[in-house]
């Protein structure tokens, strides 16, 4: 063999194990960054409108999560990102079925060494009520975060994508995780037990009375409190043991309110009723009767606001104690009914149910 001919076959050979070791070096780049999966759901987030200029008038549930996923080339600065589409549907339509499916899905994600977080895009009409029965049910330390949209990606203005961008970026961090189930939306990391939609419309819809946990900004987190309620793995209650949701509706209080629905509940089999009551919880005098009647006849009543902030005072407007009725502290009657739905399938003691509103 020739001087250059050797030479030759040595560049090459150099050459190669150059490409080699840069392409192990990406690979083990790619390999030590988080896995986070997004399970898709539907919702605005993936939504279509017919032209950019409707924000408010579009049809939701369009695009699947790979389009979604695809669309945010900038996820895999942050974290191995997979996608999987469990449901594909508008949150108004969400059933205890939904929420039971994706709740063991989310379990059993969770339960993988190879996943270190998961992102949940949601509709949001009912998206803080699929976040608080996620945070009681599910026994993990692992980030879970729900994301979603108040424009359809076509509209102007768009935030959806922004919002998976942080959302993603926050189920990759370790500093999001034993703080229960969160929402990111708007800049902001809400606790799921505590957040509300507040406004329809504009991209801040969603806020506590108590305040975000914090915020996040560029992918970077800067919290400012923890949840006190119990949570996740501080739950008594675990999706792997819940096969059905018991029967908890809920009827709204108001001036001149009649008696029908609180009788149709009861008739309908209901096994708890939340009270949505004006003010404190307020029930009017009309009412009383036929809620003591259905208390009688083993139905919870619980009473809950239909004021947005503020929280229900035990034995104030109405004798709790005395009429056996239970009070859902700050709950707003969506996450009341919630809350009741998973303590059912434990106790239907209701000095037990008392205890696990003011704890949960």
């Amino acid at each position: 063999m020739s001087i250059a001919s050797s030479t030759s076959s040595l560049t090459r050979r150099w050459f190669a194990g150059v490409v080699l070791s840069a392409l192990s070096t990406v690979a083990l780049a790619q390999a030590a960054k988080p896995h986070v999966v997004v399970l898709a759901t539907g919702g605005t987030i993936a939504g279509a409108g017919a032209s950019a200029a409707n924000s408010a008038t579009y049809a939701a549930a369009k695009v699947p999560v790979d389009k979604l996923l695809a669309g945010l080339p900038e996820l895999a600065n942050v974290a191995k990102v997979s996608g999987e589409q469990v449901f594909q549907i508008a949150s108004e339509s969400f059933t205890n079925d939904h929420l039971l499916k994706l709740g063991q899905r989310v379990s059993a994600l969770a339960k993988q060494a190879d996943v270190d977080g998961i992102v949940i895009t949601h509709g949001t009409d009912t998206m803080e009520e699929t976040a608080y029965f996620l945070n009681l049910t599910v026994h993990t330390n692992k980030p879970i975060v729900l994301v979603g949209s108040m424009r359809p990606g076509t509209a102007l203005s768009a935030d959806g994508a922004l919002n998976l961008y942080s959302a993603v970026s926050v189920a990759a961090s370790k500093d999001a995780g034993g703080k229960g189930v969160l929402i990111t939306m708007n800049d902001e990391i809400q606790s799921g037990r505590d957040v509300h939609k507040h406004i329809n419309i504009k991209t801040e819809a969603f806020k506590s009375q108590w305040g975000p946990l914090g915020m996040v900004v560029e992918g970077k987190n800067y919290w400012f409190r923890a949840p006190v309620k119990r949570h996740t793995t501080q739950s008594e209650f675990n999706i792997d043991d819940i096969k059905a949701l018991p029967a908890v509706d809920i009827v709204y209080g108001y001036s001149n309110m009649n008696t029908t629905g609180i009788e149709a509940y009861g008739k309908a089999g209901v096994k708890a009723l939340i009270h949505a009551g004006t003010g404190n919880g307020s029930v009017a005098a009309q009412a009383v009767e036929s809620l003591k009647t259905l208390r009688g006849q083993g139905v919870q009543i619980i009473r809950s606001a239909r004021v947005p902030d503020g929280f229900v005072l035990r034995n104030a407007e109405q004798p709790d104690d005395k009429y056996d009725w239970v009070v859902a502290h700050d709950l707003r009657p969506q996450k009341a009914r919630i809350l009741a739905m998973v303590a059912l399938t434990k106790t239907n003691d209701s000095k037990e149910l008392q205890r696990i509103f003011w704890e949960y």
